[in-house]
């Protein structure tokens, strides 16, 4: 089985698919993402419904993985996010936070400036 760590990478990676699907599979029944800039989403069906939101204007995105650490079960990723809608680029510097539960994403937070994010988005 899969530590921690590696299963958090393997979400990462997954955002390259654009699948919402696949990434809520991620989550535990009634994991939680927190964007925190926004408020918290909870159950792996809403959790599917957010992220194919924003995912719905995204046409590529890629994730590096700056640092990555675990203990227990608790995994701490800080990541570039470049993201592209159309013909506009969006790098976003994040830190997520992963509470993982039995291999599944109990508690996601991520931290970022949504500054940064709406004025790339929003060219």
């Amino acid at each position: 089985m899969a530590n921690n760590v590696d299963i958090v990478r393997e979400f990462i990676a997954a955002w390259s698919k654009l699948d919402a699907d696949e990434l809520a599979d991620y989550f535990t029944d009634d994991g939680s993402y927190h964007n925190m800039p926004t408020g918290p989403v909870t159950g792996r069906d809403n959790v599917r419904k957010f992220i194919q939101g924003f995912l719905s204007s995204w046409t590529a995105t890629n994730w590096d993985v700056l640092n990555i650490m675990g203990e227990g079960n608790v995994v701490i990723a800080e990541r570039l996010d470049r993201t592209r809608m159309g013909d506009r680029k969006v790098d976003l510097p994040c830190c997520g936070v992963f509470e993982m539960e039995n291999g599944k994403i109990k508690v996601w937070r991520d931290y970022f400036d949504l500054n940064t994010y709406v004025k790339a988005a929003s060219g």
